[in-house]
């Protein structure tokens, strides 16, 4: 990747903002790429309905045959094509640690931006969001499960930037706009 070419992957536990966040870069008009839409892309190529259990088997299988780093396997290609048409491309969704490791083989200007909330304010959100709601010990629960399971707790330690989304939805984009002011 050249000097002029920025590849910014957020990061963040359940709950913290990741998604308003994405939403912020794209309303800037930064191409977006969603982790999660390989689950998406790849249950359309086998023909299956979007479901829970289907979009989870899926996740798992990939997991099995390509590693931990299997999203970021898939993505690739994706990132290369948005970075021959925009000189900055955000990531949505980059979750473990060998996700980190295999893009910054590939990316080594890759930089992460941590969005975080502490753990009550991301609790009371999860359950309170319109989509899948989550109750208090099921995003306890989820957010033991990122950490153990899918080693989420390096990238976040790892992260180069730091935006913080502990108030409101203005505040949060104030915060975010000094950020986009560094770009």
């Amino acid at each position: 990747m050249t000097d002029n070419l920025r590849l910014i992957a957020i990061v963040g536990m359940p709950g913290a903002g990741k998604s308003l966040a994405a939403d912020f870069f794209r309303s800037k008009g930064l191409p977006v790429l969603r982790f999660g839409d390989q689950t998406d892309i790849g249950l359309e190529e086998q023909g299956l309905p979007l479901i829970e259990a289907n979009e989870r088997k899926y996740r798992e299988d990939l997991r099995r045959e390509l590693g931990m780093a299997a999203m970021a396997i898939k993505i690739k290609p994706r990132i290369e094509k948005a970075l021959e048409k925009s000189s900055t491309v955000i990531l949505d969704g980059l979750y473990s640690w060998e996700e980190y490791v295999h893009l910054k083989e590939k990316f080594p200007s890759i930089e992460l931006l941590c969005i975080y909330a502490r753990p009550e304010t991301r609790y009371s959100r999860l359950g309170h969001r319109p989509v899948r709601p989550l109750g208090r010990k099921e995003a306890e629960g989820r957010d033991i499960s990122e950490i153990e399971n899918l080693n989420k707790g390096g990238p976040i330690a790892r992260a180069d930037y730091l935006v913080i989304n502990e108030g409101t939805e203005g505040e949060f984009r104030k915060n975010l706009e000094i950020y986009y002011s560094s770009l």
